[in-house]
């Protein structure tokens, strides 16, 4: 990555326990320092949206991206793992 080392991963679905801990956990693991969280649960929807910093990490987004997606098969929950600058110019006024 070259103009930034953040990446924004974002997680949508049925609310249950564990979900920020296996996020974390596949953070952790790929040397994925979280930097800001936020969540909100809306009756039984989960909603979380976390900025996270990949400098130390030993995988790129697209990898990050791959295990989420796993995890997110295994739970029946939506995880996007987003580059930070594809993320802002996606939402730009």
């Amino acid at each position: 990555m070259k103009s930034s080392e953040k990446a924004v991963i974002t997680v949508i679905g049925k609310d249950m326990v564990g979900i920020l801990a296996k996020v974390t956990e596949i953070c952790a693991k790929s040397g994925v320092n979280v930097l800001e969280v936020t969540q909100s649960i809306l009756q039984d929807l989960f909603a979380m949206v976390m900025l996270v910093d990949m400098a130390g990490s030993s995988s790129d987004v697209a990898a990050l991206s791959e295990q989420m997606d796993a995890l997110g098969g295994e739970l029946g929950l939506k995880i996007h793992v987003m580059h930070e600058d594809i993320f802002n110019s996606m939402h730009k006024i």
